[in-house]
């Protein structure tokens, strides 16, 4: 399609004069205060503010909608596959018998990182779209190969290689999400949170069916290959179920590149031609040229559109200037440094005792006398079911101004205190209950924590905080095997170590949140 500002498209110029003048475009920039004077490139900060007015004036249509649905698929794998890391873990433990057998969760936690890093850069280096269809792609690819692993150390190897894939998805389709998504519907990325509890609930429902009737009992000695096949069957199954979702994505959905992307590339009418199909898909106009991209580049411009141009924008985010600005002031600082703290410490706890649920359940129903591989999983499916519901009830309160700084600290609190409970159960029906409360509390938690989190931080800087967050997460999850490893999983140590972290991150969101509003109130003098 030709670019929609050429003299051959007279009802777009009409449509122009019905929306904002590049003038008053150029205005409200200048008085826009997200946009940085210090910018390694204040031009493709100016643009991508036009690019943002432009698609909100479109507003939530059938594209959007669309969007929204296979946005969910990367939801779904960021928690099935970790979930399938800890669901396999026992039947791999008793077929290889490893001395440690925790290294499988540390492969896992390496590869998301280290996906987290490379795809975050990468989409802004070869484009969202390709990023967007190929972390599903080759988490499909390589939890299907895993199926066939000879031994422990190539399940680790694999783990490791499908959750590089899984590390990109919230990084690169959160990025495309928000790029089209109007600022009045960006409640949504908390709803996506359903999608994040419903894949846990498949993965079990999956696991409960298979490892259940073809997986060696955790008292069997003498596991062989032959009398395990269970995991494998369990593998084939999502990974055929991921390589579905990515098929979706890839034939049955039309996915159109960022034009933030584009811009960046120098690729100005391409961008433009994006927002009007976006817009034609809806149903609608926009009143977007190449000019008003254009009036955005000051005297003197030159195009930066390499990729190491890109990588400079990308690092532009968490450069010192805006880490500085994060803690500019007593009140902010502390805000900053409280949300990586809680952040790293959830990290920690989550994947320290989520991991292992499958294996500490059935260590405890053993020592019960009820510890059969059917039961292990039933249960699992029970925990990951009352999840949803945990999920909901999080999207409800992160959209309550009134409840989600109190329902925050008293669900991450309440986790803690859940797990602690569990230790004292004294058979299987005890610690199914305790555990019921941890899995409802924690989504509860998680899904209020991803929305409530980047509201702290000033508008301008709120790319370099989520930043650091995210990077205290996942870092901090590499050392949960670690602890496991030394804490013995026959043990209830990790139960212990998970449980004071969660009610030590709750301690610490009750005093931050109080403090928010007025370390707000401040404007770093970086962003003037």
């Amino acid at each position: 399609m030709a670019s929609p500002d050429t003299d051959d498209k007279p009802h777009l110029r009409e449509q122009t004069t019905r929306g904002p003048t590049v003038e008053e475009i150029i205005a409200d920039l200048e008085n826009e205060t997200a946009i940085p004077t210090s910018s390694v490139d204040i031009t493709y900060a100016r643009k991508a503010g036009v690019l943002n007015r432009a698609i909100k004036d479109i507003g939530m249509g059938w594209y959007q909608w669309q969007l929204f649905i296979v946005i969910g698929f990367g939801w779904a794998s960021d928690n099935l596959w970790p979930s399938v890391t800890s669901l396999i873990l026992t039947p791999v433990k008793s077929e290889f018998n490893p001395p440690h057998a925790p290294l499988l969760s540390l492969a896992q936690n390496i590869g998301l990182l280290a996906g987290a890093i490379f795809w975050g850069f990468g989409c802004d280096i070869f484009g969202r779209r390709w990023a967007f269809n190929l972390t599903l792609g080759l988490t499909a690819l390589w939890g299907l190969v895993a199926a066939g692993s000879p031994n422990f150390a190539a399940i680790g190897s694999f783990a490791a290689l499908w959750s590089f894939g899984v590390g990109g998805n919230l990084p690169v389709d959160s990025a495309i999400f928000l790029e089209f998504l109007p600022a009045s519907h960006q409640y949504l990325l908390t709803v996506l949170s359903l999608d994040w509890a419903l894949a846990q609930v498949v993965a079990n429902l999956i696991a409960w069916g298979l490892l259940s009737n073809f997986t060696c009992d955790i008292r069997d000695t003498d596991c062989t290959r032959e009398k395990n096949f269970g995991w494998r069957y369990f593998m084939i199954a999502t990974g055929g179920l991921t390589l579905l979702l990515f098929v979706i994505r890839f034939l049955a959905f039309q996915i159109y590149e960022s034009p933030k992307y584009l811009m960046g590339k120098g690729k100005d009418g391409e961008a433009v031609r994006v927002v009007h199909e976006v817009a034609r898909r809806n149903g609608t106009e926009s009143w977007l040229t190449v000019e008003h991209l254009k009036a955005c580049e000051l005297e003197g411009y030159e195009q930066h559109s390499t990729a190491r141009d890109a990588v400079k924008r990308k690092l532009e985010t968490v450069n010192f200037t805006h880490i500085r600005a994060l803690f500019a002031t007593k009140k902010l600082g502390y805000s900053t440094g409280a949300l990586m703290l809680v952040w790293a410490l959830i990290g920690l706890a989550f994947p320290l005792f989520h991991a292992y649920l499958p294996y500490l359940q059935a260590i405890r129903g053993a020592n019960f006398g009820d510890g059969s591989t059917y039961l292990t999983y039933r249960n699992n499916l029970i925990l990951a079911v009352l999840g949803v519901p945990g999920a909901l009830v999080g999207a409800f309160l992160a959209e309550t101004k009134f409840g989600r700084k109190g329902a925050l600290s008293l669900s991450t609190a309440l986790t803690g205190v859940f797990l602690f409970a569990s230790t004292t159960a004294t058979n299987s029906s005890a610690l199914l209950g305790w555990n019921s409360a941890y899995s409802f509390t924690s989504n509860i938690m998680y899904a209020v924590l991803y929305a409530f989190t980047p509201e702290l931080f000033p508008t301008q800087d709120r790319g370099t905080g989520n930043a650091l967050t995210a990077t205290s997460n996942r870092i901090f999850g590499i050392f949960a095997p670690i602890i496991a490893i030394y804490g013995d999983l026959n043990t209830p140590v990790p139960v212990y170590v998970s449980g004071a972290l969660f009610i030590a991150a709750g301690a610490i969101l009750y005093e931050d949140v109080n403090d928010v509003a007025d370390a707000l109130t401040y404007t770093p003098k970086t962003s003037s």
